[in-house]
């Protein structure tokens, strides 16, 4: 189980570090559907694996984060994510699986569509990572939202905080990808801080294990998403969240 947990853990790393996002996806089916773990519980340990692999990729892309945007983004966020985790154990365990799998079909959706209309245009937006400020109230509205979400499923936030940034901030996807690690790293401790007293446990042996080898992953997977186009880490971000969809739907029927 350990060794299995190893070895799934640096395959999530790379994800992470090469898209800014996915860790949490990742994590909560294989934690769920390989590791046999509860589902609420999952949730918790995957929010450990997520924060200490983006803490780790963090390291090699510091140059690509707008910190003022993370950090302001990611206050909002934690607010909305101690809610999110206060109510997600209310929820039974496969309702909260298929909820998860429909908000990642849609978020999917609507990268991968940005991503093909991206590329038969040769551009998602600038490249030179100036930042198209939007209205405070949609930045601030977009913030406790994500964080809610992001707190409620313990995914550590990515796969949402990379689409926000992107669409709601302007920020171009190798600099949303980046931003969004230091997000996550917010939202995953302060969901797993919320989550105690609420009666989930952590598999710790587990958990550190796949923690580990994830954040090797991490720095593998790190520099991957500086060699590539925004087009490209686009779609194959979109087509990861619709196969995670597909597959917690699939194994929650």
């Amino acid at each position: 189980m350990l060794f299995l947990a190893g070895v799934i853990g640096i395959g999530v790393g790379i994800v992470v570090g090469a898209l800014g996002a996915g860790g949490g996806i990742l994590a909560v089916p294989i934690l769920v559907y390989v590791l046999q773990q509860p589902a609420h519980n999952a949730t918790a340990e995957s929010l450990v694996i997520v924060g200490l692999t983006a803490l780790v990729a963090m390291t090699t892309r510091w140059r690509y984060i707008h910190f003022s945007s993370g950090f302001t983004f990611g206050a909002l966020a934690i607010i909305g994510a101690i809610v999110g985790s206060r109510l997600s154990p209310l929820v039974a365990d496969n309702a909260l699986i298929v909820m998860f799998a429909v908000l990642l079909c849609l978020v999917g959706i609507v990268m991968l569509r940005k991503g093909i209309r991206a590329l038969r245009v040769h551009s998602i937006t600038s490249q030179d990572g100036d930042i198209t400020r939007r209205p405070l109230w949609a930045v601030v509205v977009t913030a406790l939202g994500t964080g809610m979400l992001t707190g409620f499923f313990g995914v550590g936030g990515g796969f949402v905080v990379v689409p926000v940034l992107i669409l709601v901030l302007g920020i171009p996807i190798q600099y949303a990808s980046s931003t969004s690690l230091l997000i996550m790293v917010m939202t995953s401790i302060s969901g797993l801080v919320a989550r105690i007293g609420t009666g989930v446990e952590i598999d710790w042996p587990v958990t550190l294990v796949f923690g580990v080898a994830s954040m090797l992953g991490g720095i593998v997977g790190g520099p991957l998403a500086q060699r590539a186009r925004s087009e490209y880490l686009t779609i194959i971000f979109g087509c990861l969240l619709l196969g995670v969809a597909g597959f917690s739907l699939a194994m929650s029927l």
